[in-house]
Order: structure tokens, then sequence, then C-alpha cells
């Protein structure tokens, strides 16, 4: 007797192609090779490639990349998150000084740092991301450091340890509409990532914040804008939208694909709401031309 073991429709159902706009080239150049050795050598992650982002060719090749602190094991699972989860490694206090070294290295002007969420910290790693801070000031005083943090389970303290060490932008993500933060934000909580964001605004006005979105899950493009407004609300200067990509089948389900001129259409909503600047497309993520979004904030505030 042979037992037929229907799979799930998930399985079987042909992944659906990828538009011709998602398409990048495979990552190769010498720059991109001389960077993986880089942060190999200094035993260092990025975020660019435990979540597996589409461009870390262009932003190697440019000699950019996002570091990611306080290890890569995240103490949340996430169902859109490539990032490994589970029981994290005790915190490296010698890695914000590797991480300095690193971006002295490279050269870098604009650095973005950031972490997988600790929630297993008293701080939930605050004091990392303050000391990485200091010790990058310390090296390049002339480089811009962002720094793209998680939510701290809402304890202030924690958030101002980072914004007392002066970063020049503070980063944190919404990533979703309310309504599918219990699908897709595990641990997370709209409200708390508001409050966060206009924390920072009221501590420490003279920095930016910046907040990204992604798009596919199943949003609504009302329930967008409704964000929008929210973010507005609090203050958020820069804002990132772009298209949701599904790392595996064990991760939350991508519902469509976005058009570019969707995309458009959503950067000229929020535009019209007040940001400051707003980078809409495909393949953006919140780190994507870190660089030249800073670079418009200080130009639309001048």
């Amino acid at each position: 007797m042979v037992l037929m073991v229907e799979a799930p429709l998930e399985f079987i159902r042909p992944r659906e192609p990828k538009p011709p706009w998602l398409k990048v080239r495979a990552p190769g150049s010498a720059n991109y090779l001389r960077l993986k050795d880089l942060m190999r050598e200094r035993r260092l992650h990025t975020v660019c490639e435990e979540a597996h982002c589409p461009n870390i060719g262009e932003c190697w090749h440019r000699g950019t990349a996002t570091f990611m602190i306080l290890g890569d094991v995240c103490t949340r699972a996430c169902a859109y998150c490539a990032v490994a989860h589970g029981r994290p490694d005790a915190v490296d206090l010698a890695e914000p000084g590797r991480v300095a070294e690193a971006i002295e290295a490279m050269g870098l002007r604009h650095a973005v740092i950031t972490s997988v969420d600790r929630d297993d910290l008293p701080d939930g790693g605050a004091s990392i991301f303050a000391d990485t801070i200091r010790q990058t000031r310390a090296r390049i005083p002339g480089c811009r450091i962002e720094v793209l943090i998680p939510d701290f389970q809402g304890v202030e303290r924690s958030l101002l340890t980072v914004l007392d060490a002066g970063p020049d932008v503070l980063n944190h993500n919404v990533e979703t509409v309310p309504r599918l933060y219990r699908m897709a934000r595990s641990g997370g909580r709209y409200p708390r990532s508001l409050e966060l964001l206009d924390r920072s605004r009221q501590h420490r006005p003279e920095i930016p914040t910046k907040t990204g979105l992604m798009v596919g899950l199943g949003e609504e493009i009302e329930e967008l804008v409704s964000v929008f407004d929210n973010l507005r609300e609090v203050g958020v200067s820069i804002l990132t939208i772009g298209q949701y990509l599904r790392p595996s089948p064990a991760h939350a389900p991508m519902v469509r694909y976005y058009h570019p001129d969707e995309f458009a259409d959503l950067k000229r909503l929020a535009l019209a709401r007040g940001f400051a600047h707003v980078e809409s497309g495909p393949l953006v993520r919140s780190s994507y031309h870190a660089h030249e979004q800073a670079d418009a904030f200080d130009a639309a505030r001048r």
C-alpha cells in the first residue's frame, strides 16, 4: 500500500518569475571581492549579506556597506526577514573597534550601522551602538554616521543612549502597515515604533529621523497613505519604500509585485505630505543610496 501525501500548494505551484525591473547583475567586481575579504578578515557582519539584499553587488562595488553589529543571530523571528534567529552569542565588546577600523579602511564618508534584535540584553544593545558611533567618530571625524536601530522593546533610556552618542541620522523601520504587524513582525508593535521616532525628535530634534516600508505583503494603498500621515505626525523626514521579496517558502508570502510606476505614485503621495526626501522603487532598501538620501535631506533643509 502506498500512502499519498498531498504537498502544500505553495510548494507545488510554480514560482512567479521576477519582472525585468527586479533583475540585477550577479556580484563579482574587484571592489566587491575586496570588501568581502575585508569583512571576513575583521570578522564583521553586514545586513547586505545576512538579509540577501539584491543591491549588494552595486553597493559593494561603490564601496558602501551596512554594518550589522551585535552578531548575526536575531532574538525575533519576523516572517519577512532572512536573518537567522535563535539564541545569540555573547556580546563582542571589541566589535565597535573593528567596525570603526573597517569604515576607516574603506574611506567612507557616510556609514550605516544596524543590528539584529537583542531582546536578551538589558539595554537591547544600545551601549554597543553608542560605542561604535564614538569609536568611528574618533577615527574618522568627517564621516557621517547613520544608525538603523531596533525598537529596544520601547525602553526609552536605550534610545537616549544611542542619541546621546550623536549619530547624524536616526533610522528605525516601521516595515509595514499596522494590520499586518501580527503576521509580519514578531515582537514588533506599530505604536511602539511611532513612539520611538517621536521620542527621538523630541530629545534630539537636530538629528533627522528616517524610516522604511516594504510593499507587496497585502497592504492597501489607503493603508500606506495612513502610515505616511502617521510618520509625518511624529516628524519623520526621510522615507524609503521598496518591494518585499520572499527569502524562502518558509517566509511570509508575497502577494504581488508593484510596478515602477506605482512606486512613483507612492513617492508623489509621500512628498505631498511633507517628507524632505523619499526614495521609492522596486530595489530600494533602507540603506540603499543612504549617502545620497542624507545629502538630499541636507539640501532640502537649507
